[in-house]
């Protein structure tokens, strides 16, 4: 009987396939997580319960790999970008924060003619990304829900909804500062407004109910050129809520707002966007500047997204009804089954969130809102808005600050100035000068971002 044939006479009969390969840029260290390591994050990416992926606290941008499937998941307060390349023993996926990052990257390994950056692909917020690396041709992404909160579930009781509400913000607040080190200072880039009001106020009582000195806070004032609202709004609310003591003004100067350099740093042209990032890069230029080990800020961004404080009349394919009845617009967009979902950029706050993270990566700060929580986000998905607004655009406008100041009186027993809606870049500069700052120009903002990779495509 014939003996059978070795090992080594498999492999040449049958030879491995090519390993999928992935590259992923992403570094653990920019992983934020709360109540769990990344190895096991990532496990709960390739289980079965997709469920269990929001049960991953913090932020995070993972991704985990069985054989050809690769999954990828993200939190909503950061970018995650996939590039699929070409390989001659096979496809490579490309993982990144950015889409300058994939471009090098590629160009590192001669592949710069397949780039262009519309080929790039974000990975939408609150969804379980599945591809899958077979090659020639590879199919279309599977995307797959794992937060999905009930709608309009709380009775039509402001007092209620306000209190659910900042009770939520207040827990994220505490469990994010449960993690970080007990004599770190805090900043809120503050413009007295509901979302960075509330976050101040949260702030303040939960560091003196957990024992810790509220010197650790500050409340940062952007002015540019000496003027802007925010600055006396930001006066008039500590005064009302004896916190003087908190407040910091940064002034700069209008020099120092480029919205070119903006459009680099967030890789997006979307003019309000770009505007808010110009601002915001000159205010934590200056917060680096003056404090140079600071590292940590708290912001209300997410807010107005949860509460749905957007003027609709600003655009012209929004309708109250639109705006109260589609899950998570804001936050989301379309949705990732829409033909108006973006696939290089994602939609909504989705999208836009790149104009806190960007910035604050550009100057070695670390971020956090509570408002892009799910356990936040949740609560404001529950609120009845179509009962409560019954198609009236000023009940919708003024019900985020009725919710908020019910809520911070209910939990914190705190009495809230609530002043109109401003956008950070508007209340930053006077009103003369906001026209000629930010002219609304967004040909000239993409064109811009066209040239960053000129070279390359």
């Amino acid at each position: 009987m014939a003996a059978p044939p070795d090992e080594k006479y498999f492999v040449r009969m049958n030879p491995p396939l090519p390993i999928s390969r992935v590259i992923n840029l992403i570094s653990e260290g920019s992983q934020r997580l709360w109540a769990t390591d990344e190895s096991d994050a990532r496990r709960s990416l390739l289980a079965s319960d997709i469920g269990s992926v929001l049960d991953i606290d913090g932020s995070f941008a993972l991704v985990a790999q069985d054989g050809e499937r690769v999954v990828l998941a993200r939190s909503l307060d950061r970018p995650m970008r996939y590039f699929l390349a070409k390989a001659a023993d096979g496809p490579v996926l490309i993982v990144a924060e950015r889409i300058d990052q994939i471009a090098a990257e590629l160009a590192r390994h001669g592949w710069a003619d397949q780039f262009h950056p519309s080929y790039t692909r974000m990975v939408p917020a609150h969804h379980v990304t599945t591809l899958r690396l077979i090659g020639c041709p590879d199919p279309n992404p599977v995307h797959r829900r794992f937060f999905d909160p009930p709608r309009g579930t709380l009775p039509k009781d402001l007092d209620l909804i306000g209190r659910h509400y900042i009770e939520a913000v207040y827990g994220e607040l505490r469990r994010w500062l449960s993690v970080q080190h007990p004599a770190a200072p805090i900043g809120v880039p503050f413009s007295g407004g509901i979302d960075s009001g509330a976050i101040l106020l949260c702030l303040y009582k939960l560091l003196l109910n957990e024992g810790h000195s509220p010197s650790r806070l500050k409340a940062f004032t952007l002015s540019v050129d000496g003027e802007g609202e925010d600055a006396r709004q930001a006066h008039d609310f500590l005064s009302r809520t004896h916190l003087e003591m908190l407040g910091e003004i940064i002034d700069v100067s209008s020099s120092a707002l480029d919205p070119l350099r903006a459009v680099a740093v967030i890789e997006d042209y979307k003019p309000l966007d770009v505007e808010c990032a110009a601002v915001n890069l000159a205010l934590l230029s200056c917060l680096r500047e003056r404090y140079p080990d600071w590292r940590l800020l708290v912001d209300g961004d997410g807010g107005d997204e949860n509460l749905k404080d957007y003027p609709i009349e600003a655009n012209s394919e929004l309708t109250i009804r639109s705006v109260v009845n589609n899950r998570m617009l804001y936050q989301e967009g379309w949705g990732v089954d829409s033909i108006k979902h973006s696939l290089t950029y994602s939609g909504g706050y989705s999208r836009a969130c790149v104009r806190g993270y960007a910035c604050a990566r550009e100057y070695e700060f670390e971020g956090f809102s509570p408002y892009t929580r799910p356990s936040i986000i949740a609560v404001a998905e529950a609120i009845p808005f179509a009962e409560l607004t019954a198609g009236s655009h000023e009940r919708l406008y003024a019900l985020k600050g009725e919710v908020v100041a019910r809520g911070v009186r209910s939990v914190l027993g705190l009495d809230m100035p609530v002043f109109p809606k401003r956008r950070f870049q508007h209340g930053s500069v006077s009103a003369g000068a906001a026209a000629r700052l930010f002219p609304q120009n967004e040909a000239r903002y993409r064109r811009h971002f066209q040239t960053l990779h000129a070279a390359v495509v």
